[in-house]
């Protein structure tokens, strides 16, 4: 499909780089019904029914993005996959004087070396430490990942990023992006979650840096996803099917969580366990063998992300949602509001 169709206007206006407080007085735009309703994010154990079960993400985000030295030249390096105890694939900047065997310094006592430049522009890092001594450096000398369009000067709110850019239920670290529709989730919608008799469960999939990639080319067929590590268990999958049997549905909170549960569905309504990579990409036309709501926020124009709301609620539709969003002044991306959609009947719009 053309790109040209997933693009609209967004005025910088609309961009959140502060989150709501308290987080679930965000709003909440109910698409779970023909039409639209203004709603907060308080709102959405009342807009379920009981049955259902979420499913989120479990990710926990770690201070990926990195200052360095090459010599003279500063480099900052966000780390976006990890493929061993001790190396993690990186985006550079500068990056074009990089060369296997190149050292960079972050610190006295931490450095790495780059074993390989990859063609998609990336490089894999090899750190002179690995495993939780790693994990370590990275929590002392690294800075938050946040998207490139929420600006902050490296010195500024650091402490208050590392809080807010983290889902209260985060367990699993290796994400270099928050899974950002469950920063809206409180000890009160648990609570509400509960009461309603809506069951709550979690998947992991550690999101990449590759998810803020812009779509550069003018054809979805041409568009390379970059792969991403997931898991869900056995436990999860009975309760999933145990949902299904009992005629429950299955609400994904956030497109990282949905995108891993698709990847995971064998047929309609049928899943397995799964631990791996996937680079799944969901563009209109896609049959959804798993998820009958979905819980996300507002996405860039032409990415990948409003690619993937379009498949699941109707691209004209989406459309319209994004407009009423504007007008009536919503926050959009990682720090903004969030939407409720319920899944088209016909997935080839």
């Amino acid at each position: 499909m053309n790109v040209d169709l997933f693009d609209f206007d967004l005025p910088k206006r609309f961009i959140a780089d502060h989150p709501a407080v308290p987080r679930d007085s965000a709003r909440l735009l109910d698409l779970t019904e023909e039409g639209s309703a203004d709603r907060i994010m308080r709102d959405l154990p009342s807009l379920l029914q009981p049955g259902d079960l979420l499913i989120a993400n479990n990710t926990k985000v770690i201070p990926a993005r990195l200052d360095g030295q090459r010599g003279e030249v500063k480099i900052e390096a966000t780390l976006h996959m990890r493929t061993a105890d001790d190396e993690w694939l990186a985006f550079a900047k500068p990056g074009k004087r990089l060369k296997a065997g190149s050292l960079i310094d972050f610190a006295d006592d931490f450095f790495a070396e780059v074993v390989e430049k990859r063609e998609r522009g990336d490089i894999r890092l090899r750190f002179n430490c690995g495993g939780e001594k790693l994990f370590q450096c990275l929590e002392k000398y690294g800075r938050m990942p946040l998207p490139p369009y929420i600006e902050r000067k490296k010195t500024g709110e650091l402490e208050t990023d590392r809080n807010d850019y983290q889902t209260i239920y985060a367990k699993e670290e290796g994400a270099v992006a928050a899974p950002t529709a469950g920063l809206h989730f409180t000890e009160q919608i648990f609570q509400g979650l509960e009461k309603r008799g809506v069951a709550f469960e979690t998947v992991t999939l550690h999101v990449g840096a590759g998810t803020f990639l812009p779509v550069k080319v003018d054809d979805t067929e041409d568009h390379q996803m970059h792969a991403e590590w997931g898991t869900i268990t056995q436990e999860t999958v009975d309760k999933i099917h145990a949902t299904r049997a009992a005629g429950g549905r299955i609400v994904a909170v956030g497109t990282t969580s949905l995108r891993l549960l698709e990847s995971a569905a064998t047929a309609p309504g049928v899943i397995q366990p799964f631990t791996g990579e996937t680079d799944i990409f969901i563009t209109p036309g896609y049959q959804f063998k798993m998820v009958d709501l979905l819980l996300t926020n507002f996405h860039l124009p032409r990415s990948t992300l409003f690619m993937l709301v379009s498949a699941f609620a109707g691209r004209e539709r989406m459309h319209a949602a994004y407009e009423h969003a504007k007008h009536e002044n919503y926050r959009f991306y990682s720090y903004g509001d969030g939407c409720l959609l319920s899944k088209q009947n016909d997935q080839n719009n």
